[in-house]
């Protein structure tokens, strides 16, 4: 009976690893297709404040994004460039371009309370994570992301509830290397664009910042559309902050 039990188990973890791998595909797959642009809504509350920014992305594939600050005017044609890993960064107020090194990119972005690794999507839940498959309710599915030795990466896990429906995001739980929880992603209005489904309200609240969120909104997003090579070079940060 022992080794009976031994075998299912030996069969019934490579499939739930696959299941897993699967879910976790079709996931990625539908936050970035082959390319896409979006236009975005932050509003970062913070200390009793509240501010809002405006911004449009371009990527293509897990590789290449560039984003660049529509409002408010102080802000306006700040841009970030992530090619190949790394990131950049153009300051039109002083005319400058800034290299951010990976050791930044667990810092808040903007004020935000997302980092710099989000905005620029360099890791890749896909490349960079194993997927365990943690429990089932309904549609909504519970996977556990570890990493994979030697990704550069900057979480210790990410639990993610996931719904089957579409394949979206429901919440992430982020946790630190030490195994403590940093901060927790919600996601909501799950709309239809072409063929992919998305989240379009994303709620980040950070666990030790009390009194903290961040909202962002996806006004527009176009995906598997023409995106010019050219947002995707370093020449483009001044280009086109303009």
């Amino acid at each position: 009976m022992k080794k009976i039990a031994i075998l299912l188990a030996l069969i019934v973890l490579p499939l739930q690893a696959d299941e897993a791998n699967d879910i976790i595909h079709k996931v990625d797959q539908n936050m970035r297709g082959k390319s896409v642009y979006m236009k975005l809504k932050m509003v970062i509350q913070s200390g009793g404040h509240t501010r809002s920014m405006e911004m449009e992305s371009w990527a293509k594939g897990k590789k290449r994004s560039f984003v660049k600050i529509l409002a408010p005017s102080k802000d306006r044609g700040i841009t970030f460039l992530n090619l190949d890993g790394q990131m950049w960064q153009y300051i039109p107020r002083i005319e400058r371009t800034i290299k951010i090194p990976p050791s930044m990119m667990l810092q808040n972005w903007m004020g935000s309370d997302i980092t710099n690794d989000d905005m620029v999507k360099q890791s890749s839940i896909v490349d960079d994570y194993h997927a365990k498959l943690l429990g089932k309710k309904g549609s909504i599915v519970t996977i556990e992301l570890t990493p994979k030795p030697n990704a550069a990466v900057v979480w210790g896990k990410i639990v993610s509830q996931i719904d089957t429906t579409h394949y979206t995001e429901v919440k992430d739980i982020f946790y630190d290397e030490d195994g403590s929880k940093v901060r927790v992603f919600t996601y909501s209005g799950v709309k239809q664009f072409g063929r992919y489904f998305l989240p379009t309200v994303w709620r980040v609240k950070p666990f030790n910042r009390k009194g903290h969120m961040t909202t962002i909104k996806i006004e527009r997003a176009t995906y598997d559309g023409v995106i010019s090579q050219a947002y995707f070079s370093k020449s483009a940060l001044k280009r086109f902050s303009r």
